[in-house]
């Protein structure tokens, strides 16, 4: 078996990012969003010329491959007025999961973070994922509920959370 390989995507390869969300997203929230919020999330959140715009106004986006694309990262680094670096998107696909390849997603995040002398990290997650006890599991604190309206009728109803890298 294959060792997992992270890197770097360019703008071109943004249309993988698309197609993994496509096929992460529909089972990492079956049972917490409808399937018209997912469509209407997906069709926003990943169109491939939004994605296009976000590394060229300096978003990172990281694959994770094991011979093909299993998963994939979003980080902005120093996220506006503040300290931290974001994580934007962390998935990996259903049947790679438990693996330590969301583990190994979280390090480069630090690594970069740390690299560009970034104290903390931020992310945002569904208050109904499970991913709430992987993030906790890593050292995460939750510091605020967030209700963010996006359109059409629907909401994010998310924690935020950090972790301290000093």
């Amino acid at each position: 078996m294959s060792v997992a390989q992270l890197r770097k995507i360019v703008s071109d390869e943004a249309s993988l990012i698309q197609s993994l969300a496509h096929r992460t997203w529909p089972a990492t929230f079956k049972k917490i969003l409808s399937p018209e919020q997912i469509s209407y999330m997906l069709n926003w959140m990943y169109d491939v010329e939004l994605l296009q715009k976000q590394i060229s106004e300096g978003h990172q986006f990281w694959l994770i491959e094991k011979e093909v694309p299993i998963g994939f990262m979003g980080i902005e680094l120093h996220h506006p007025n503040t300290t931290s670096l974001k994580i934007h998107k962390l998935y990996v696909l259903p049947e790679a999961q438990g693996n330590g390849l969301g583990r190994m997603l979280v390090q480069k995040a630090i690594d970069e973070a740390r690299m560009n002398s970034i104290q903390s990290l931020l992310l945002n997650v569904n208050r109904f994922n499970a991913s709430v006890d992987f993030y906790t599991h890593l050292g995460f604190e939750i510091i605020k509920e967030e209700n963010i309206d996006i359109g059409s009728g629907y909401w994010m109803e998310d924690y935020v959370m950090e972790l301290r890298l000093i």
